[in-house]
């Protein structure tokens, strides 16, 4: 995909030039515009909504929308921008989008009327339609962290949410395992939906059984894991293995099992997603696959600093993660 710079390049004029052709601004002459446009066409060089924000005057600063505040997940999320902005002289805005699709829409427009350069979104309750719409109703670059999107939605990096579980399930059955659970919140957002898919092309993978594989809706948090958990141990019967959607509703089940006499990993297996750092310490210590969200961070953080440097975006990039074997899971 042409650049800029090859528009420069093959024009013979500056970058400069190339952007005042772009958005109509400064004295260029007319001989120069149409060599530039003709080489635009040649190339099929389409002006990005970088450049056209670039045509403003903007704020020092990068505005980071998180659709919650809550965890340490986040908090690592929030630190590593944080860290990332102080090496590029940058100021760190952030908005909280309170779990709640308008409130992250009006977090992202509230940063880019406080003149950011650029918006980070962590969306999980937007669709993939509404950060499109987003995306084009904003004279900003929009960068999108944590989920896959169409180039028209802005300029993507994420975790391979539905290859997570889908590793999850994989070890479990790499033990011998054939009964396995999988709880974590309905689809009724991107994320979950997302995990929800890993965990059900995985158990049609493995041809488990249909009496053998269930999904148990469950927010995400400790009480609710722990709610989950002493539904389960009522239940007529257990599965000799589960998948959480998040360290948190693994620490809540393993404590109502716990309180019931039930051991982990010996009569349960558990794989978590997340490795929360706190995942190492409880006990048993969870076997979690790692999202690795500093990468992530930092990796949105340098495309910030391009889109505001050199007015263009790369292709959009998916980080996987990967499983951390510890001491929740056990072979049959």
């Amino acid at each position: 995909m042409a650049t800029i710079s090859d528009v420069s390049r093959m024009a013979g004029v500056s970058k400069a030039t190339v952007s005042r052709v772009i958005n109509g601004t400064g004295q260029v002459k007319e001989s120069t515009r149409l060599l530039v446009e003709s080489v635009m066409k040649d190339l099929n060089y389409k002006p990005s909504s970088v450049a056209q924000a670039l045509a403003t005057k903007r704020g020092n600063s990068i505005g980071l929308v998180l659709s919650d505040f809550t965890g340490s997940y986040f908090g690592l999320l929030l630190k590593q921008a944080s860290i990332s902005a102080d090496k590029m002289g940058k100021q760190l805005l952030i908005a909280d989008g309170h779990n709640q699709a308008e409130y992250e829409l009006q977090a992202v427009h509230s940063l880019v009327e406080k003149k950011c350069d650029v918006v980070i979104l962590y969306s999980r309750m937007l669709s993939e339609e509404q950060v499109i719409a987003l995306n084009q109703s904003i004279d900003v670059p929009l960068i999108n962290v944590g989920r896959r999107l169409p180039e028209s939605a802005g300029f993507s990096v994420s975790f391979d949410q539905q290859h997570a579980v889908t590793m999850a399930v994989d070890h479990l059955v790499d033990l011998g395992h054939r009964a396995i659970t999988y709880i974590g919140p309905s689809p009724d957002t991107p994320t979950s939906l997302s995990r929800l898919e890993g965990y059900l092309s995985a158990v049609e993978k493995h041809k488990i059984k249909e009496s053998h594989r269930s999904h148990i809706s469950c927010s995400f948090g400790f009480i609710e894991g722990y709610s989950v958990g002493q539904q389960l141990v009522t239940s007529s019967s257990l599965p000799n293995a589960i998948v959480t959607a998040s360290d948190d509703i693994a620490i809540g089940c393993i404590k109502a099992f716990s309180e019931h006499g039930i051991s982990v990993p010996k009569q349960i297996s558990i794989v978590s997603i997340d490795n929360d750092p706190c995942s190492a310490f409880v006990t048993p210590s969870l076997t979690t696959v790692d999202l690795p969200i500093r990468a992530i961070t930092e990796r949105a953080m340098d495309v910030a600093q391009q889109a505001i440097e050199q007015q263009c975006f790369p292709p959009a990039e998916v980080i996987q993660g990967s499983l951390i074997i510890r001491h929740s899971t056990k072979a049959l």
